[in-house]
């Protein structure tokens, strides 16, 4: 009698959060995910200050009935300490300012640092664990220079940040998670060798979804579905506005920056096409400080040939997306 197959091994994912709206909804729609397993979420200073992050998670994972995942806090200001927030876009609190008076508290937090644990894991899951970043990349430059090998033991790197065409949110030609720290930037993008990939703002603004979509998304009637409608109504008054319609990349629709990061993780086959090439980060431009530099004619020589997604199935990222609110 033949054996039976072996069911499909899970994609393990290591998360490191800023967690502000996008940054819930993409663990979210990690957490609905059935092909992944969630072995640590890292938390550091971004969007809303770091303590408010660590609340931030642990809410999301209430809210799924997964409080089971470890949350690790990390790095709380950038490597050279120059901080900025995004509070103006999603909230203070950095999820729209729509408290939950029954939110667990920080007392549910590991004692581990989220750099010891990043080193923990990949050691422990040698070549197996797909790292998902989602805010400044503080937590994995720090990593790196405490064990320089952490790179050769993960499986992939998916990163949301940056830009390819010098379009910036935050300053003209800056996005938000890489000029919040661009040095970690330059370093992670510099010095990390395993598989990476890298959803940039561009890209997220050329994926975005219709109003009409989004509407009928947050309308679902479910708990998650109510809960992405709260804290996202603070940021919609800035999104939907004639002003930040005309800002964005292609026009009006719903932009969830993290979850273009997140589905490619979950799912390769959302992402269509990809520019590979060598990539870097402005340090020390008046204008283009932590501004992403894709070097496509190899000036540079770097060895790390990077994916800069340039491509959606959007039905395909549809379907997670509404698996998110389920």
């Amino acid at each position: 009698m033949a054996d039976k197959k072996a069911p499909p091994q899970k994609t393990l994912l290591l998360i490191d959060v800023d967690c502000g709206t996008d940054d819930a909804q993409a663990i979210m729609m990690a957490v609905a995910a059935p092909n992944v397993k969630i072995v640590g979420i890292t938390c550091v200073g971004g969007n809303t200050p770091l303590e408010n992050v660590c609340k931030n998670v642990l809410r999301v994972l209430q809210l799924c009935d997964r409080l089971d995942i470890p949350v690790y806090k990390g790095a709380g200001t950038a490597i050279l300490g120059h901080n900025i927030n995004a509070s103006d876009f999603h909230g203070k609190d950095g999820l729209g300012d729509v408290p939950d008076p029954h939110a667990p508290g920080l007392e549910l937090l590991q004692k581990e640092h989220a750099i010891d644990a990043i080193k923990r894991i990949t050691n422990q899951y040698t070549g197996k664990i797909t790292l998902v970043a989602t805010g400044p990349l503080t937590n994995l430059a720090l990593a790196i220079r405490m064990d320089p090998t952490i790179p050769s033991k993960l499986r992939s790197l998916y990163i949301m940040g940056g830009n390819m065409e010098s379009r910036g949110n935050t300053t003209a030609t800056g996005e938000f998670n890489f000029l919040a720290d661009p040095e970690a930037a330059y370093i992670v993008l510099n010095e990390y060798s395993c598989p990476t990939y890298i959803a940039t703002w561009e890209h997220s603004c050329r994926s975005k979804l219709p109003w009409e979509w989004y509407d009928q998304w947050v309308n679902q009637g479910t708990k998650k579905s109510e809960f992405i409608k709260k804290i996202y109504a603070h940021s919609l008054q800035y999104s939907r506005s004639d002003k930040e319609e005309k800002a964005i990349v292609g026009g009006p629709g719903f932009v969830s920056c993290d979850s273009y990061a997140m589905a490619a993780a979950i799912d390769p086959s959302t992402v269509t096409k990809v520019i590979q090439c060598g990539v870097t980060v402005e340090l020390d431009g008046k204008f283009t400080r932590g501004m992403m530099v894709l070097d496509l004619i190899d000036e540079l020589k770097l060895k790390n040939k990077i994916s800069v997604m340039d491509g959606c199935d959007m039905e395909k990222f549809k379907k997670l997306m509404e698996a998110t609110v389920k």
